[in-house]
């Protein structure tokens, strides 16, 4: 057996509402924006430092650099001669508010600075373009903290560099960013968390009324049970939209129909099914089970409209294949039929016997042999007439029986004397079966209005197929109807077709296609219908 491993998060989120589903995700959706809202603040309160802290810096450091005297003590200063330097870089420094403040000779060794280690040392940076008489900012780390500097060269009243003045400011931290942002960053995470909270019990409300209160678990455990059932009952299921688009079809439903595997979302035109089809799932369906002949197959629909809130959504349609049952209830009919004319008969007889045996007791010898050869003459008539020219026992007994159906209603049947029919096997006697009731049966509808009705039956056979004709003197068939009356299906729900023939013709047509053969119809003084079935 085949199973599928559940990680933590699924069986989590399995057991959670539709509601802490969407809570969850809100927070987490929360939590990424308020992280973005975090490094984004920092970002720019970085770049705001850098641009006015910079700013301030150079300022503070071309103003000592343009001082009088220090262009007058750099030439000849030493490091820790004298406290003119550092008076001056200190009061620049307080002054501005600035961290730091060192005075450097041209080479860039440090005369005095508010880092006293950094006195003997350079403050030339690579980058730094001080030495070419331009003024310069940039950050470097200086024991493991991050310094923003400003360095201006110091020119005397000839334009020669007689100095460098550096200055500079320590990076804020990002603990004190945060706190700086923090009021902010919480203030929209409170109304973040409160319009997300919101959100997700409204949508989550909105949905659950969309799912008719079903959690996503049930949707889940409902859908699975939908595909096993669409795909293991044995019948077909289709549903199509208002706009007679396929929106579902399980395996069954194409097999029979005839669709193309990938038939769901096209509509029946862009499919191009059979009008048949197109009627049973279009229309209206009053009562149950209507039989149609699609393609080879008789089929039985079932229609439901689906409707929610007043609102049409298509309709499910379900059916399944009878075309055997069909043909078994066919031959049965045939021999329901045979036999209700056997009861009949024997009835009849005992009647016969009844009169012989009055007859006698009277005397009447004479009448009693005249009687007798009447009724012997018109049975044996008929029998030795079928006997002679069909001698299987299936088709004998069906001819014989509806010959005395036709008698009975005034209508004279007769068998051609040029018929002939050998012993069959048992599938072609049933299929011949369904063939010559069908299509006796329609000629005694067509010739009950007639004065006086004829039915002819011809039945040829030869080394390859066999021949059912069956003509009457009716009516005919309508030259417009003709191939209709063999195509469409009928039910005895719905209004029969043309003619009264309608889905007896039709299983009549199924049967002998199904054996290489067809059916077709003629008028000839009434209808001819011709049937041909391969051995």
């Amino acid at each position: 057996m085949n199973t599928t491993r559940a990680w933590p998060s699924e069986l989590f989120a399995n057991r959670m509402s539709l509601a802490g589903q969407y809570l969850i995700l809100q927070l987490l959706i929360i939590g990424v924006v308020v992280t973005g809202f975090v490094v984004v603040s920092i970002t720019q309160a970085t770049n705001t430092f850098e641009k006015e802290e910079g700013r301030r810096s150079l300022s503070a450091a071309e103003s000592l650099a343009a001082n009088p005297l220090l262009r007058v003590l750099l030439p000849g200063a030493e490091p820790e001669m004298g406290s003119a330097l550092p008076a001056m870089a200190e009061a620049v420094r307080s002054t501005s508010g600035l961290q730091f403040v060192t005075i450097a000779d041209p080479s860039g060794e440090a005369i005095t600075s508010s880092f006293p280690d950094e006195v003997g040392t350079t403050i030339l940076q690579p980058e730094s373009q001080v030495t070419e008489g331009r003024g310069w900012t940039g950050d470097i780390w200086r024991q493991g903290k991050h310094v923003l500097i400003a360095q201006v060269p110091v020119l005397d009243d000839d334009g020669s560099m007689v100095g460098i003045v550096s200055t500079g400011q320590k990076y804020p931290s990002t603990q004190a960013v945060i706190r700086e942002i923090a009021p902010s960053a919480l203030f929209t995470l409170l109304i973040s968390l409160l319009l997300g909270a919101t959100g997700s019990v409204l949508l989550s409300r909105r949905v659950k009324r969309q799912t008719r209160g079903m959690e996503p678990r049930e949707i889940s455990e409902l859908f699975e049970h939908r595909e096993a059932l669409l795909h293991g009952v044995k019948e077909g299921i289709v549903s199509v939209s208002p706009e007679h688009r396929v929106m579902l079809a399980n395996d069954i439903a194409i097999e029979l129909l005839q669709l193309p595997i990938n038939c769901v979302g096209q509509t029946l035109d862009q499919l191009k099914v059979a009008p048949q089809v197109t009627r049973a799932l279009t229309t209206q369906q009053q009562q149950a089970d209507r039989q149609f002949l699609i393609g080879e197959r008789v089929l039985v629909f079932n229609r439901m409209p689906v409707m929610t809130s007043g609102r049409d959504l298509g309709s499910v349609t379900t059916f399944r294949d009878r075309t055997e049952l069909t043909l078994l209830e066919q031959e049965l009919g045939d021999s329901k039929a045979t036999s209700d004319m056997l009861r009949a008969q024997t009835h009849e007889f005992a009647n016969q016997l009844h009169a012989i045996s009055g007859l006698i007791q009277l005397g009447e010898y004479d009448e009693v042999v005249g009687f007798i050869d009447g009724v012997s003459f018109s049975r044996s008539k008929l029998f030795e007439d079928v006997a002679a020219r069909i001698t299987e026992p299936t088709i004998a007994a069906l001819v014989i029986a509806k010959a005395s159906v036709a008698t009975e209603r005034g209508i004279q049947l007769t068998v051609a004397e040029d018929s002939n029919l050998g012993r069959s096997d048992d599938q072609l006697a049933r299929d011949l079966t369904t063939v010559i009731g069908n299509l006796v049966d329609n000629a005694i509808d067509a010739v009950s209005a007639v004065s006086q009705p004829r039915i002819e039956l011809r039945i040829a056979e030869s080394d390859t197929q066999i021949t059912v004709v069956v003509g009457d003197n009716g009516s005919g068939v309508d030259d417009a109807a003709i191939d209709e009356i063999f195509t469409q299906g009928f039910s005895t729900k719905d209004t029969t077709v043309s003619g009264g023939r309608g889905f007896g013709l039709a299983l009549t047509r199924l049967v002998c296609r199904r054996r290489a053969g067809d059916v077709q119809a003629v008028n000839d003084h009434g209808a001819r219908f011709t049937a041909t079935l391969r051995k």
